[in-house]
């Protein structure tokens, strides 16, 4: 495994800064995750009326947790693992691609401020979907694409959207993400929930989660929560 508690980058020799830019979503990171630094949470205000939720998959979940997160609408993102044969897997074991599930977040949000359509396109224009069981240097199964439907609406929209995007090409080339029914989801060990937000410093968080996260913000100004924009 590679270990992403690596020392940031302002402390590191020149020579190995390139060493970063290799690094996949792939660690126990138990330096990293004892990091004290927050920048932003998920939501933890109580919500009485109607929720929905949504489950994806789109590459390292530290990513799209804290993309989620800064959405206006999203009550709460938990980062876990969907889609295999294991119960009860463990980052270790989906790591080593033998349990066939993804790692992904479960999305709760309020249907009244934010509607699947928007969180799906969010979801396929803040990864590549057209590349099979790889984002960037996370290369594997448990990398992959996918949609986690949780009813026939969310099938519908899903198929519609991949359809019209292909299409168009609108991502250069055929759109390879799973559309599946949900069947379970197993929340992901306590370190990695909220991991952008309580590990900003580390190398994988610098190079590649914060790159997203910014990416997103551009594209979505108007769909971000107000005061949630990385620095």
């Amino acid at each position: 495994m590679i270990d992403h508690s690596i020392k940031p980058f302002s402390s590191v020799a020149l020579g190995a800064l390139t060493i970063l830019f290799t690094l996949g979503c792939n660690s126990n990171n138990e330096a990293a995750s004892n990091s004290n630094t927050k920048i932003m949470t998920t939501s933890s205000e109580q919500y009485s009326g109607e929720t929905a939720v949504a489950t994806f998959a789109g590459g390292c979940f530290w990513c799209t947790e804290a993309i989620y997160e800064e959405v206006e609408g999203v009550i709460k993102v938990v980062s876990g693992y969907s889609g295999g044969h294991v119960a009860n897997p463990s980052y270790e074991a989906v790591c080593d691609g033998t349990t066939g599930h993804a790692e992904c977040v479960q999305i709760t949000y309020d249907p009244t401020k934010v509607d699947f359509e928007t969180l799906l396109d969010i979801h396929m224009k803040t990864h590549d979907p057209t590349t099979l069981n790889r984002q960037g240097n996370d290369v594997g199964t448990q990398y992959r694409s996918a949609v986690f439907f949780h009813n026939e609406a969310q099938k519908a929209a899903t198929e519609a959207y991949i359809a019209k995007m292909n299409k168009e090409q609108f991502f250069g080339g055929d759109i390879v993400t799973e559309v599946v029914p949900f069947e379970i989801f197993y929340e992901a060990e306590n370190y990695h929930q909220d991991y952008f937000a309580n590990n900003p410093d580390q190398p994988y968080c610098v190079f590649v989660v914060k790159k997203k996260v910014k990416n997103f913000e551009a594209q979505f100004p108007e769909l971000m929560k107000e005061g949630y924009r990385v620095k």
